[in-house]
């Protein structure tokens, strides 16, 4: 019996996909529900799995086809999976001879005699032992602290220079000023990258990869888009973190992270000004009435923006697990289409790779956009004195066709106050 690998319904509105890679070749034994070709669609990456136990006999379609929903993918055999799997028949000669235990002495009867008889055991021979010594072929070391003049170990000290991996052109090998100099002068390697590839590239997007370029160029096309500013003194959510870290680790078995006060402003500032939750569909607004934020994330195969759903109803611990819980099945591949679906607001944290700044695009349908960026201590003017703080930019991209100005720069300013106060997160003001 052989039964067909197919390609599965991908999810709403998706109609075809890329044969990524066979996680089996042909001739290989699988299991049934055992995951045995991943296909990429324009959103996620799936494993479709084999229908039965048997044998994958038949590949139709190849790593980096284009195939259709329920176009044939390959096919598994049952009938060869019994014949790979069925022991090989033992011979009668083979069940009739006895199995002699390994012991040192075996006593038998001899049919014959009557009398037991001994039969010794063959002693293993001994491993092969080197008695003599190898030495190690080991080139002697230079002296790491050579004889060095004051010129030349203070170019070392402020350059950190391995003082070994220069031959030295003075008395006895001692490294000269001259010599440090003449490195400036060495014209440096080819990059390994270029030794291995040659001059350029040429890999074609991945369907991920292409979806991003195409829903950022739609954004940009299709949205007024503007970008409003301003800064947030984190000093008090970094305390309230070191104050109650312990004890919410302890109660809840999870950090408190930034995320969590960032999801819970959001909220705040998006009941009060509904525009930025919502979006344009032709000539007409439709305003969301539940808050599901996206969050962006990157993995190795480009950006992934899952959703955190009903955010509005969650505590902090409940936004910090699904955060978790959501980022580690993004970075796995192991994303659900309904897992990115369904997003009303968009939350970007370039922060954690070091952005100072940045304009983040419109994630469409939705009408706004929060950039986080790093936290940098800056001197700011507090009560006419001027203090050192931990400072964050953020950012706020929106559509202007929907948000006007004074709402988005509003916006922004609510959630600036609730992180600089956070107890007005706990107090619902």
């Amino acid at each position: 019996m052989s039964e067909k690998i197919v390609v599965p319904v991908l999810g709403e509105s998706i109609t075809e996909a890329t044969v990524a890679k066979w996680l089996k070749n042909a001739g290989d034994t699988v299991e049934a529900d055992e995951p045995i070709v991943e296909l990429e669609t324009d959103k996620v990456n799936l494993e479709v799995p084999s229908p039965i136990s048997g044998v994958l006999t038949e590949i139709n379609s190849q790593d980096g086809s284009v195939v259709e929903v329920g176009a044939l993918l390959g096919s598994v055999s049952a009938e060869g999976g019994a014949a790979v799997k069925s022991a090989p028949k033992i011979s009668e000669e083979i069940k009739k001879e006895e199995i002699v235990p390994a012991e040192s002495n075996v006593i038998k009867l001899d049919a014959n005699k009557k009398e037991p008889k001994v039969f010794e055991e063959k002693p293993k021979e001994k491993p092969l032992v080197l008695t003599e010594e190898v030495k190690p072929d080991v080139a002697p070391k230079r002296d790491v602290n050579p004889t060095l003049s004051p010129a030349v170990r203070k170019i070392v000290t402020e350059n950190n220079i391995d003082i070994n991996s220069i031959q030295g052109s003075g008395k006895g090998g001692r490294v000269l000023k001259g010599d440090l100099i003449s490195l400036m002068g060495a014209n440096p390697k080819p990059s390994e990258r270029k030794i291995e590839y040659g001059e350029e590239e040429r890999i074609k997007m991945t369907r991920l990869r292409q979806t991003i370029a195409k829903r950022l160029k739609q954004a940009q096309e299709n949205a007024a888009l503007l970008t409003t500013f301003n800064e947030v003194d984190m000093s008090s959510v970094m305390e309230m973190r070191k104050e109650n870290q312990e004890d919410f680790q302890s109660r809840y078995g999870i950090k408190l992270g930034f995320m969590s006060f960032f999801v819970k402003a959001c909220v705040v500032a998006l009941k009060n000004f509904p525009a930025v939750n919502a979006e344009i569909d032709g000539d007409e607004i439709i305003y969301k009435n539940y808050y599901n934020i996206s969050f962006a994330v990157g993995t190795d195969k480009g950006l992934v923006v899952p959703v955190l759903r009903n955010a509005d109803e969650l505590s902090f611990a409940d936004i910090e697990k699904n955060i978790k819980e959501i980022s580690e099945k993004a970075r796995d591949g192991k994303l659900t289409i309904e897992d990115l679906q369904g997003g009303t607001f968009t939350i970007s944290n370039g922060g954690v790779y070091g952005s100072m700044l940045s304009t983040p695009i419109l994630n469409l349908p939705q009408s706004g956009v929060l950039g986080m960026h790093n936290i940098v201590e800056r001197p700011i003017v507090v009560d006419g004195e001027i203090k050192i703080r931990p400072i964050m930019y953020l950012a706020l991209s929106y559509d202007h066709r929907i948000i006007d100005g004074k709402e988005s720069v509003s916006f922004l300013k609510m959630i600036k106050e609730n992180l600089e106060d956070p107890r007005r997160l706990f107090l619902d003001i």
